[in-house]
């Protein structure tokens, strides 16, 4: 009886030409804006490195003026410092000085000072000049740091309130030279940064390296003082581009406009020239370009949606019949083949759901022999019966049999003290390695309880191979991979070993169980010989019986226990064990011991 279909099923929430139109119209359309989106982006991305690097030239631009016009300064102070001071000197030093004045107008004080740190003259452009003062300047830092560096610049200071000036100071190669002090009227600096413009609005200025700042097209901005929101700005962006190293920063300028600034330092006196441009006009053809992208890709949208539109048509009518035979293969119908002749992938498809159709009912016919195998049988011998085409091979006979018992060594005092949680964690990783074993080699699981299982192998189908041979080599498998596992086990507390056991030889197998369940097992003392053996196996051990052994001497490497009495067994019986380093070298390979 089949299901019936929920309420709504036979009404799609959206018709099958919307969705294949959206899908169309949006493969297209996703890859366009995504190119557009692409382009703008390693458009804004070059059209900022286009910028940075033009501001950084302007910059420099910048700096290179006033370092001319201070190293111009610096060159003719060092005239001044050339003549060591001697008795008869003085005129001749003075005459320097008058040319001085005369040759370099920033100047508007000088002073010489001679090689023991006495001044001698102080020329000025407003005061009377005064000869041998006799002041000391020992503790001058002007001529402490001409001394020391061999030319001093200053900070910047404003004269009366109202004009920017700096001090210079050059000391001669000589010490007898002494040093010249001259002060310096940086007014003529506005000159140079008022004539520097980028594009149509940018401007330049300058900042000392404490951010004072030094020159700026407002010459009003000098007279404001370092408090003001105006300055303040100036000096964030400052910090912004010593951050930033040699790329332009986006900032906020006097004027509260957005720009991209970029820096270039003045050596001289360790300053920083500005160059800035509002940011409106710098990407001011990134904007046209990207007007451009959005036009190009609303035209093809509009282009994709024709597009989705027809195929979308073309598709709905096939889709809609591969839609009715999936129905049909839905409900078991699997006789009524689905007819598309357009020629295309649609075409394939719909025989490719017929083809499925098919081995979908060879499928149904299969399940319905094993479902009825399985009312009897577990799983796996149902599996097993099913391929092999043939269930009188689970009527009771003898057979040779290799028989093998595996379980956990200290298990039963580890469940007592665990939590169950930690138990059924330990058991899941625990059959999960061991069923992939056994699932290859094609064991025959008969019967497990906790953390103990039963195989055979030769029954109910027999191996092509030596069954004995197949048996060691697969428990040697189980070994390392349950030995892996102990590890980690071990780590976390859990003190638990993992033994087996097997033996070969004749058995009574077949169905047992009563109706609803049966099973598939061996009966026979070789059963008994397996369990005893396991139960005597300690930890990485693998005992085997002596006819499994004579069956595998030749090909594994065993070793003889000698003979050990078992329970159940009148006489003592002989025990061989694999090779240690056939376990053990295995398993640390694996666990990286």
């Amino acid at each position: 009886m089949s299901a019936e279909p929920p309420a709504g099923a036979d009404r799609p929430r959206r018709p099958l030409f919307q969705k294949y139109f959206l899908a169309l119209f949006i493969a297209v359309v996703v890859p366009l804006l995504a190119s557009g989106a692409i382009e703008a982006w390693f458009g804004y991305r070059d059209e900022r490195t286009n910028i940075s690097q033009r501001l950084r030239t302007e910059a420099n631009a910048a700096a290179g003026k006033i370092q001319a016009f201070l190293d111009d300064i610096r060159d003719q102070l060092e005239w001044t410092v050339q003549l060591p001071w001697s008795e008869g000197s003085d005129e001749r030093h003075r005459y320097d000085v008058l040319r001085l004045l005369r040759q370099v107008p920033a100047i508007v004080d000088v002073v010489l000072v001679d090689g023991k740190d006495i001044e001698r003259l102080h020329a000025s452009r407003t005061d009377p000049d005064i000869v041998n003062s006799g002041t000391d300047h020992a503790d001058d830092p002007a001529y402490l740091g001409a001394r020391a560096a061999g030319v001093w610049y200053g900070p910047v200071t404003l004269h009366k309130g109202s004009e920017p000036y700096m001090t210079i100071a050059v000391a001669g190669s000589r010490e007898s030279a002494g040093v010249t002090i001259a002060v310096i009227n940086l007014k003529l600096i506005w000159d140079v940064i008022s004539a520097i413009h980028v594009g149509t609005a940018g401007d330049a200025f300058a900042l000392d390296r404490e951010g004072h700042l030094v020159a700026h097209p407002d010459i009003s901005l000098m007279l404001r003082g370092e408090d003001d929101a105006a300055v303040a700005a100036l000096r964030r962006l400052q910090q912004a581009s010593l951050a930033a190293g040699d790329e332009a920063v986006a900032g906020a300028d006097a004027g509260h406009r957005t720009v991209l600034a970029a820096m270039a330092r003045v050596a001289g006196p360790d300053w920083m020239a500005f160059v800035e441009q509002p940011t409106v006009e710098a990407l001011a053809p990134l904007r046209r370009a990207l007007w451009r992208t959005a036009i190009l890709v609303l035209l093809g949208a509009l282009f994709a949606a024709a597009l989705a539109w027809l195929l979308a048509r073309r598709m709905t009518g096939p889709i809609r019949l591969l839609e009715e035979g999936a129905a049909l293969i839905g409900a078991g119908r699997f006789d009524q083949p689905i007819h598309i002749a357009t020629g295309d992938e649609l075409e394939r498809l719909a025989a490719r759901f017929n083809q499925m159709a098919g081995e979908l009912a060879l499928s149904q016919e299969r399940s319905e022999r094993i479902a009825r195998l399985k009312r009897f049988l577990s799983p796996q011998v149902a599996e097993l019966v099913e391929q092999a085409g043939q269930d009188e091979a689970l009527a009771g006979h003898r057979a040779e049999v290799v028989v093998l018992f595996c379980d956990l060594r200290g298990f039963t005092a580890f469940s007592a003290a665990a939590a169950p949680e930690k138990i059924m964690s330990v058991l899941g990783d625990y059959y999960e390695a061991l069923g992939a074993i056994i699932v290859r080699y094609e064991a025959t699981l008969t019967s497990f309880s906790g953390d103990g299982l039963m195989l055979l192998l030769n029954a109910p189908m027999r191996c092509p191979d030596n069954p004995a041979e197949r048996a060691v080599r697969m428990a040697v498998d189980m070994q390392q991979a349950v030995q892996a596992l102990i590890v980690g086990w071990r780590r976390r507390g859990y003190q638990v070993g993992f033994g087996v056991g097997l033996a070969r030889g004749e058995a009574t197998v077949g169905r047992i169980g009563y109706e609803g369940r049966l099973d598939y097992t061996a009966i026979g003392s070789v059963t008994n010989l397996a369990s005893r053996l396991c139960a005597a196996a300690e930890d990485r051990q693998i005992l085997i019986d002596e006819a499994a052994a004579a069956s595998v001497s030749g090909t594994i490497a065993l070793e003889s226990l000698g003979t050990r009495r078992l329970k159940g067994f009148d006489e003592a019986v002989p025990v061989f064990t694999v090779g240690k380093t056939i376990i053990t070298g295995e398993i640390d390979s694996r666990v990286g011991t």
